[in-house]
């Protein structure tokens, strides 16, 4: 079991992504608040999963390959949803997805010539960043706590932040990319 659990943690990402859609089709006070807890403890995991993996040296190839597309499904869907809500402009959106479908496609190529292209400090600071704006885009309503917190504003700023850093680790990835080709063609004659 204790061998299995980065992997577990990381199908329960994956597992919890139907509850926070199917919540967000109610939108409320209510709704939006266990949503935005459900997305809070699956984003919470992907960093359980990752230190317990590491440190327990259980890494395996299977959750190399699930662990990023579960993040990628966590947060594309809340996005998508959070467009159908007005919460998220769409255009936002569609330059994160764009991106991390991008990144995929770099990473499988990678694959194929036996190296991978490892995840920079900045793209996990982009993950950080993306489920710490998706948390509160979700919650959504102003609440009074010890002062009123607009969950939306909130969520947009951090937003802002993340897509920027969706974009800048993007651009690492493919320049780390090309390097590889480079020296793939040089060597091998390319694809």
């Amino acid at each position: 079991m204790k061998r299995h659990l980065p992997n577990f943690l990381t199908m329960g990402r994956l597992i919890l992504v139907p509850p926070i859609v199917i919540l967000l089709f109610f939108p409320g006070r209510l709704a939006s608040a266990v949503a935005g807890l459900i997305f809070l403890i699956a984003s919470i995991t992907d960093y359980f999963d990752g230190f317990i993996a590491r440190r327990f040296k259980l890494e395996s190839s299977f959750g190399r390959f699930l662990d990023p597309i579960a993040d990628k499904v966590l947060v594309c869907a809340a996005l998508i949803m959070l467009i159908s809500l007005d919460r998220v402009s769409a255009w936002i959106v569609m330059l994160i997805i764009t991106r991390e479908i991008a990144v995929s496609a770099l990473r499988a190529i990678s694959k194929t010539w036996d190296t991978s292209l490892k995840p920079s400090p900045v793209g996990k600071l982009k993950t950080v960043f993306q489920f710490s704006a998706i948390v509160p885009l979700i919650i959504h309503y102003e609440y009074k706590l010890l002062i009123p917190i607009d969950f939306h504003l909130v969520g947009t700023v951090l937003l802002y932040v993340a897509l920027v850093l969706t974009w800048w680790s993007g651009l690492d990835y493919f320049l780390k990319f090309y390097r590889e080709y480079e020296i793939r063609e040089d060597g091998e004659g390319g694809f």
